[in-house]
């Protein structure tokens, strides 16, 4: 079935339609008490105890996955029996109406009640009398780990949208720029020269690792746990390939994933461990190209300008104009790692199954879930609005000290053994150096003093376009190579 709300939507394969009339409140039906302690207590929790314990101010974002989940599970307790048709109509109807005032914030919330599952189980037992059917066969154990592994599904494939569009933005200025040359850099030194879009696709390269690994991360939240009660699952003839299905844990070819262990199944939190370790690698590729565009936006090497939008003033220094954005997006990712540590730490001590530890993983989980989001599709702005300084690009990349290599390769290609051949170039740099002249400006009788294998094209070797029409291996910054990675990415990425 498909049940169309205001701001969201719930897809279930079921066959069953749900009236959307009035249900009036089943004959002979005893109204009860939403949610309540159990008795094996004699009163509530202390006040500051209740404060300390809720998690509602945080876990109320998963509300949308605790009504599907719920949704399934009740279609699934009227097939078995436990539920009548009508009563799964009414409990439909009502978390239909609950999710759509959720969604248009006229909620209200009850710290008191400690989660988003006791706030949506209790104003569904208020409105419908059958809702206190609901938790049959169910824990708040494997109900939240249901909730966490089908927000995170979503999270995945959001995330995966927005890494797309950053490397788009990445492969956008490198075509705007495809003829631009720059030095490419080892220990922050000069080594050899680059296409600008060379260097911005290596963080193309990046990022799709990131999108495999998010991918892989999301086939192993793709199991679904919910039968597994607390611990011990449950004496009921529960149908759970029919929740799986309805709540699309299937593989390729529709298969149901169902966890096999009830206890893994409540305590385990690796999805979200591997989801913040991804996110922790997706840091610091982000911070690594945030240090690159800190550099090149530097007066020092002034190869690119960004935009004002993105850039800041300082509060005392009028002359100022500062990359604070991708400063910012560098920094983010010391709070992801923060994150991924503290679940690890988190997990590492608890025995089995369920502990109230874990209560702690959401916020982290949320965090870091927000913090890529938003680090993403700010670069992504930020590089559609950075503009390339070809003058100075070009001025850089015309160091003819970048070619050292290929005049070692020149040697090579003599018939010198490669050892010999850098031993010689640099004896041709320190030369140089003594002379005071670039490279290119040695004379042949200079390149001879040091062996006499130079030969009058040895100069040509510092012809910067054909040292890069030389380079065309798989890999290689090669003018037709780089073109040829573009045009691969942008049909990829279209």
């Amino acid at each position: 079935m498909t049940i169309k709300t205001a701001g969201w939507l719930c897809v279930f394969g079921s066959d069953i339609s749900f009236d959307r009339t009035h249900i009036r409140r089943g004959a002979g039906m005893k109204k009860i008490s939403p949610i309540s302690r159990s008795k094996r207590f004699a009163g509530g929790p202390a006040a500051d105890v209740a404060q300390f314990t809720e998690s509602v101010s945080f876990d109320h974002r998963l509300w949308k996955h605790d009504i599907l989940g719920s949704m399934a599970h009740a279609t699934m307790l009227q097939k078995i029996g436990v539920l009548t048709k009508k009563e799964l109509r009414a409990i439909v109807k009502g978390l239909d109406a609950i999710g759509r005032e959720i969604a248009n914030g006229k909620f209200k919330w009850r710290p008191e009640l400690e989660d988003v599952h006791m706030n949506i189980e209790a104003e569904l037992t208020r409105r419908v009398p059958a809702g206190a059917k609901l938790h049959t066969a169910r824990s708040r154990n494997d109900q939240v780990t249901l909730d966490l592994r089908l927000w995170l599904r979503d999270e995945i494939i959001a995330l995966l949208g927005e890494i797309a569009g950053l490397q788009r933005a990445l492969v956008s200025l490198g075509e705007k720029n495809s003829d631009v040359l720059i030095p490419g850099y080892t220990h922050l030194q000069r080594a050899q020269p680059v296409y600008l879009a060379h260097h911005l696709l290596a963080y193309v390269e990046m990022l799709e690792r990131d999108c495999e690994r998010l991918w892989d991360c999301r086939a192993r939240a793709n199991v679904c746990p919910l039968g597994s009660g607390a611990i011990a699952g449950s004496t009921l003839p529960l149908n759970r390939m029919l929740v799986a299905k309805l709540l699309g844990f299937v593989d390729a070819s529709g298969k149901p994933q169902l966890t096999q262990n009830s206890m893994d199944a409540v305590s385990d939190r690796d999805f979200a461990v591997e989801f913040c370790a991804a996110a922790a690698l997706l840091a610091v590729h982000l911070s690594r190209l945030a240090e690159d565009l800190i550099l090149w936006a530097s007066v020092e090497f002034n190869f690119i300008k960004i935009a004002d939008a993105y850039t800041t003033g300082s509060s005392l220094m009028p002359q100022k104009k500062n990359p604070d954005i991708a400063e910012l997006a560098r920094g983010k990712s010391g709070r992801v790692f923060g994150n991924l540590i503290a679940l690890l730490t988190l997990l590492k001590g608890l025995p089995m199954t369920y502990n109230r530890d874990l209560q702690e993983d959401k916020e982290r989980l949320f965090d870091t879930a927000d913090t890529m989001h938003a680090t993403v599709r700010i670069v992504a702005a930020m590089l559609q609005n950075t503009k390339v300084n070809r003058t100075a690009c070009d001025r850089a990349a015309s160091d003819p000290a970048l070619l050292a290599t290929d005049l070692a390769d020149y040697l090579v290609r003599k018939g010198m053994a490669f050892r010999q051949a850098h031993h010689v170039v640099g004896a041709v740099v320190a030369l140089a150096e003594k002379t005071g002249k670039p490279l290119n400006r040695l004379t042949l009788a200079e390149l001879q003093s040091v062996d006499k294998i130079f030969g009058r094209d040895a100069l040509g070797v510092f012809n910067l376009s054909r040292a890069m029409a030389k380079r065309n291996l798989t890999g290689a910054p090669g003018t037709k190579e780089v073109a040829k990675q573009l045009m691969r990415w942008r049909e990829q990425l279209s």
